[in-house]
């Protein structure tokens, strides 16, 4: 297999990832929204109405927006090298978006829309600390921006690029966050935050 039918191949596959990704958030997003809410937390918590409300047509915009801008970067690359970086993406992508997975299938009925100004919880919300998050407190956001970095390095454009350049606003999300679960869960938080990093799972000799 060449060098061009391989990523050729490489982008197909991520590609399909990118719509099972869609799938899986809109499908959360549709259901949280008739989960009756708890606690909240940020100076702006009331945009995440307006957010839920016009996240469907944000979306196709924000789709045909990146559409416009799916142009090549300009590079000009070896084949080797080429070859090297799509390899290298494919073992980010699919890890990535693999973790990002169970990450959501993990959260079940506890996943739901926040931003960076503002965090609502559940008024039944629950501490999830099975699964991925028991390795990290954050494994939608480590396989989010893993996936993003390996599908730039794939598809090597100005909108994968964009989409990669989004990994401090989803720092900035987990951190609003954790101040809400702080307030909620209280000492048990502390116990989980103290024995599980945030984005980067402990190496344990032996």
């Amino acid at each position: 297999m060449g060098v061009e039918s391989l990523e050729k191949w490489l982008r197909r596959a991520a590609g399909a990832g990118l719509v099972v990704f869609i799938g899986v958030v809109m499908q959360g997003l549709a259901r949280s929204a008739r989960r009756p809410k708890g606690r909240s937390s940020g100076p702006a918590v009331w945009t995440l109405g307006t957010l839920r409300a016009s996240y469907l047509p944000m979306s196709v915009v924000a789709v045909g927006f990146l559409y416009k801008i799916w142009k090549p970067l300009p590079l000009r690359l070896p084949a080797p090298l080429r070859l090297a970086l799509s390899l290298v993406g494919a073992l980010l992508y699919f890890p990535g978006l693999a973790l990002f997975l169970w990450g959501r299938r993990t959260m079940g009925e506890m996943y739901d829309l926040s931003s960076g100004l503002g965090v609502q919880l559940y008024a039944d919300h629950k501490l999830v600390t099975t699964g991925p998050f028991a390795l990290v407190r954050h494994p939608l956001y480590l396989g989010g921006i893993v996936a993003e970095l390996g599908a730039l390095l794939i598809f090597r454009n100005w909108a994968m690029l964009l989409i990669a350049l989004n990994a401090p606003a989803l720092m900035t999300r987990a951190r609003r966050e954790e101040v809400a679960l702080a307030d909620e869960f209280g000492e048990e938080w502390s116990e989980y935050k103290q024995r599980t990093p945030m984005l980067v799972p402990r190496v344990r000799a032996g």
